[in-house]
């Protein structure tokens, strides 16, 4: 009996082992791997001879930086993100192992936070509209049309970019100028949350800038910092790429 409950426990994940199997590097990369993989294909499938035009804004200043450094090409930056969630996997000296119902409480938990900030985003909307018509203010929402490649791109490589990357430059910025960890990861919080919600306003393609758009979009930031502090970055790129797909297409531009 012993030996049976034991076995069990060994094949499927316990909730306290689940929760921080979720933030393993390796988890996230195979979680994320499928996710990867289809928006580069799908760039190169979709994008022809211009792929830049459909490629995420993030994606494309990553991109443009490893070209500066000799690195050109459409594989070295989805290979950096594969070697630094290697190398971060070597270091913690994680497990080698992952567990199908993982992958799986990980796609749940995405689509799950991605209707959260869904809510969120409407009930701000409320408020705003609300606001506007108490001020007798004029206002809308750019309405825009991607496919569905961007806004993968989007949940990958902006999560990549302002919470893998520069949360934790952050974070060691602040601790360096003496102050406390609490307050280090509170300002590593909102300043990458402010520069996630100003990267939308800059380049070609940027969005028209509100003050609905800005607020929401730091929030939003503040919502995938703290899921990425508290869950990790697998689910937190689900959670982008899952919010940016069901808003993208069917309610108002996505972040």
């Amino acid at each position: 009996m012993a030996t049976g409950t034991a076995a069990k426990s060994l094949a499927k994940p316990q909730p306290a082992e689940y929760w921080f199997a979720t933030r393993e590097p390796l988890v996230s990369l195979v979680f994320l791997a499928p996710l990867l993989l289809l928006y580069e294909a799908g760039v190169l499938l979709f994008g022809g001879p211009a792929p830049e035009t459909i490629r995420n804004g993030a994606d494309y200043w990553m991109r443009g930086w490893l070209a500066q450094a000799g690195l050109t090409g459409e594989w070295p930056l989805p290979a950096l993100v594969v070697g630094v969630l290697l190398v971060w996997h070597l270091i913690g000296k994680y497990a080698w192992r992952v567990s199908a119902e993982t992958l799986l409480g990980m796609f749940a938990e995405s689509l799950l936070f991605a209707f959260v900030l869904v809510v969120l985003g409407q009930i701000q909307g409320v408020a705003f509209n609300r606001m506007e018509a108490n001020l007798g203010l004029a206002a809308g929402l750019k309405s825009i049309s991607a496919p569905v490649i961007t806004y993968t791109g989007a949940g990958l490589y902006e999560e990549v970019l302002f919470r893998l990357c520069l949360l934790p430059a952050a974070y060691l910025l602040f601790r360096g100028v003496q102050l406390s960890k609490g307050w280090s990861a509170g300002l590593a919080v909102v300043a990458t949350s402010l520069l996630f919600a100003a990267a939308h306003y800059v380049g070609g393609d940027a969005y028209e800038l509100t003050l609905f758009s800005f607020t929401f979009r730091t929030l939003a930031g503040l919502f995938f910092a703290g899921l990425f502090v508290v869950r990790g970055f697998g689910i937190t790129v689900g959670c982008h790429a899952a919010y940016d797909l069901l808003v993208g297409m069917l309610l108002v531009p996505a972040v």
